[in-house]
């Protein structure tokens, strides 16, 4: 296929990804970003197996084991009698797996930097509106009706949010969560907790308190944690109202080793609140439009699935670029190669999130005493492990990608660990 000329609405973690491996492919590429500095949107997150493959294929993991948090497991228990719900480790499965939690600024500061370095476009102060087809163009259009250039491909990684994907022809039904999350990104000094598993508390399913180590955003810095508190995000104004300090009592009658962690926020500015829809756009593709990420699939984080997903689907995306004949089929390539592995993943994440965040009182009881239960048993462990892994289904060989050697990559990872932790200290 000959070189394209490619927009690409976004400057988050999926649309810089586009840009980097789309430019080594030969491609023409500019990135449109609505803010006036690009800059990253959240609190932390999970890099699973699937997205470190596809930031090995970018030559960027080594950057991110520095800053990231090596994650071994994940542990829930039930915040009044602590028994054990939920603990799913990675090395259920055979082959080292593991996880990496990382504060989204060092994701995007990461890729941002590469894409800087690479001279890629980024323009700033452009929101957009619309995409029309012209000439065999596709035309992106602001929020003024003024046009803000005409491309072969339009790349959508706009997120869930994105009038692009609202305004397609493929535009999903959306269903709104009943539940979403305050975050906040906090120093981990003083605090008590497994430096490598992300560990919950539960009240039922009405109440889940996190906590997950999240690493540092920049060499040099001291690792910080992520720590969320789910709620009804309707419930979110009278939580505010009832003050700062009710909110934080409630969090230590649950969890009193939560307390250097609250004892940093004095502010309801320091929390964000995250609402979450559930979405899937089938096919991912409209036109001359490609949708990557939160743009074309999005659900609650119950899975840690999110960034992995919207990386994927950028190799994927590249990958039948690279391979297929004209567009037309690159487009239609792309959409069979996500198919699977999307539907697999929104399903799962559709009917766990309930057991973990919901007001029903019979899912939860299922969970702590039924699904608990099953869960130990060692086929269940390998299953949850692969979900968890977002490898249950095969997602590497349909976006031209090979699996990392993760024993190899995680003995570069202690040495990172380590430079990182001596670099602190000096």
């Amino acid at each position: 296929m000959r070189p394209l000329n490619i927009g690409i609405a976004g400057a988050g973690p999926a649309g810089l990804a586009a840009g980097m491996m789309l430019s080594r492919q030969g491609h023409r590429v500019e990135i449109l970003e609505r803010f006036d500095a690009a800059s990253p949107v959240g609190s932390g997150l999970m890099l699973q197996p699937t997205g470190m493959t596809v930031l090995n294929a970018l030559g960027l993991l080594p950057s991110m084991l520095a800053l990231g948090s090596r994650i071994d497991r994940l542990y829930g228990a039930d915040a009044k009698s602590g028994r054990t719900v939920l603990d799913v480790r990675y090395d259920a499965l055979a082959g080292g797996r593991f996880g990496l939690a990382v504060q989204r600024a060092a994701l995007f500061n990461t890729l941002h930097d590469a894409v800087i370095t690479a001279g890629l476009p980024v323009r700033t102060g452009v929101t957009l509106a619309d995409v029309r087809l012209a000439g065999g163009k596709a035309v992106l259009v602001d929020a003024e009706g003024h046009e803000a250039g005409a491309y072969d491909l339009v790349i959508d990684a706009s997120g869930a949010r994105s009038p692009l994907s609202a305004g397609s022809a493929a535009a999903p039904k959306v269903r709104e969560l009943t539940y979403g999350a305050f975050w906040a990104t906090l120093d981990s000094d003083g605090l008590v907790h497994d430096p490598h598993a992300l560990v919950q508390r539960y009240d039922q399913a009405k109440v889940m308190i996190g906590i997950l180590p999240a690493g540092r955003a920049q060499v040099g810095e001291t690792e910080r944690v992520a720590f969320f508190w789910s709620l009804r995000v309707a419930d979110a104004d009278r939580v505010r109202e009832a003050g700062l300090n009710r909110w934080k009592a409630a969090i230590l009658d649950y969890w009193p080793d939560c307390a250097p962690l609250l004892d940093q926020i004095a502010d309801w500015e320091q929390l964000t609140l995250a609402r979450y829809a559930h979405r899937t756009m089938r096919p991912p593709i409209s036109g001359r439009v490609a949708f990557v990420g939160d743009s074309a699939h999005s659900t609650s984080p119950q899975l840690g699935q999110g960034a992995n997903m919207a990386l994927l689907d950028v190799a994927a995306l590249a990958h039948a670029l690279q391979t297929a004949s004209d567009l037309d089929a690159a487009l239609a390539a792309y959409a069979a190669a996500r198919r699977n592995h999307v539907q697999l993943f929104q399903i799962l994440s559709l009917l766990f999130t309930p057991f973990y965040q919901s007001d029903s009182t019979l899912l939860a009881w299922l969970r702590d005493r039924l699904v608990a239960t099953i869960a130990r048993t060692p086929p269940m462990q390998a299953l949850l492990a692969s979900i968890v892994s977002g490898t249950l289904i095969d997602p590497f060989a349909p976006a031209g990608l090979a699996e990392c050697d993760w024993r190899a990559v995680g003995a570069g990872a202690e040495g990172l660990f380590r430079s990182a932790s001596e670099a602190i200290s000096a």
